[in-house]
């Protein structure tokens, strides 16, 4: 089915998009997953592309466009599989903090630099030894007369080892619960912040994965990013726009994998003649065809209620479950037709598989998703 949640206009920028990562990602990229990072000098040429923070202002020095701007970005990246250099954290994400919650001077001071790519952004929130309860974390930020003195460890942070500016969630009153979380904007150069090991994952090799360490960090005031003790109710209100960008490449590399594979039986041949001949090949990949369907329909109406500001907790809770579980299982189905080279390193449909697996994880479990979804059935 042709989708019309995109103009015109929108379909020229995919086009724009396209081209650039052909030239500026492809290329390069198993470098990239080589060395374990995305160098600076993409990140700059995708700013000065406009790949970056697409939804940020003019007044900002961003492009001014909308929600559906940075879903192209992520879709595009998905379709040539340049999975590693984490353009939705950045973008989607801290930015979008910046954007909601910052004041004048701290939007005016960071995001021309996210949108030009100078400066990348990081979000810390988890911790050793909290997963997905964030009203337990233990960092904490205590006031001491003008400035807050922050101590803490945080883990899995995905440009954490790169970025030049971090969103930190602390504890600024541990007598409160998630009411007691603030958030704070720690520059990379601030003494007492360091960088720990980058994380050894089973995949998205080339992205930076760290642990961040924080020992008597002083910041100033203007370093709290909004109101204090209004930190976990910035986390929870943002989680939805990070949980719908995730569903949005889950979908976008199911369907890479559907078309690979899809290559693959039309060229391949078994007992001389081709795989896609096979009842059960044709069979399988119609049942994935229809689920890619089915995704991408019920993704296009959460991107535009998104863009109303009508999608609900639930039903992006929904969306981030549907979806990821349907890249892993579209992914191993179509690894299947590949035989021994699925499971070759050099078949990009095996990298797709490793580096999947994530999708279930981060922005929240499929298990706290389907919590999440529980909890609004007495409203249903």
């Amino acid at each position: 089915m042709k989708r019309t949640i995109y103009s015109e206009e929108h379909e020229i920028f995919r086009l724009s998009v396209r081209r650039f990562l052909e030239a500026h990602a492809v290329p390069h990229y198993e470098s990239w997953e080589q060395h374990g990072r995305t160098p600076d000098e993409f990140w700059k040429s995708a700013g000065a592309h406009g790949l970056l923070c697409c939804q940020i202002p003019e007044q900002y020095g961003g492009p001014g466009g909308d929600y559906r701007s940075l879903c192209i970005v992520s879709e595009e990246m998905a379709a040539l599989g340049i999975m590693a250099p984490n353009l939705q954290v950045h973008s989607d994400i801290v930015s979008e903090y910046l954007l909601n919650r910052g004041s004048e001077a701290q939007k005016r001071a960071w995001l021309p630099k996210m949108v030009s790519g100078e400066v990348r952004g990081a979000i810390a929130m988890s911790e050793p030894d909290t997963g997905s309860d964030l009203q337990a974390i233990k960092t904490s930020a205590t006031r001491q007369g003008d400035e807050f003195v922050l101590n803490g460890t945080k883990t899995f942070i995905t440009n954490g080892d790169e970025a030049g500016l971090c969103i930190v969630a602390a504890k600024t009153d541990p007598t409160k619960g998630g009411k007691g979380i603030s958030l704070f904007l720690v520059p990379r150069d601030t003494p007492g912040f360091a960088r720990g090991r980058k994380l050894n994952k089973l995949g998205l090799r080339a992205q930076d994965t760290a642990e961040l360490f924080f020992q008597d960090v002083r910041l100033p005031r203007n370093a709290l990013l909004g109101t204090e003790g209004e930190g976990f109710v910035y986390l929870m209100s943002e989680l939805p726009q990070e949980r719908l960008g995730i569903a949005v490449t889950a979908v976008a590399v199911a369907q890479r994998a559907f078309d690979l594979a899809l290559q693959h039986v039309r060229e391949r041949k078994a007992f001389r003649r081709p795989v896609l001949d096979f009842q059960n090949t044709r069979f399988k990949l119609a049942e994935v065809r229809t689920e890619l369907e089915v995704a991408w329909a019920f993704l296009d109406k959460c991107i535009e209620a998104h863009e109303h500001g009508a999608l609900t907790v639930p039903e992006v809770a929904m969306a981030k479950l549907w979806t990821s579980e349907l890249q892993g299982r579209v992914i191993d189905t179509c690894l299947q037709f590949f035989g021994g080279y699925g499971y070759m390193l050099e078949y990009p449909i095996s990298k797709m598989y490793v580096d999947a697996r994530v999708s279930r994880i981060y922005g929240g479990t499929s298990e706290i998703m389907k919590e999440i979804i529980g909890r609004s059935l007495d409203d249903a």
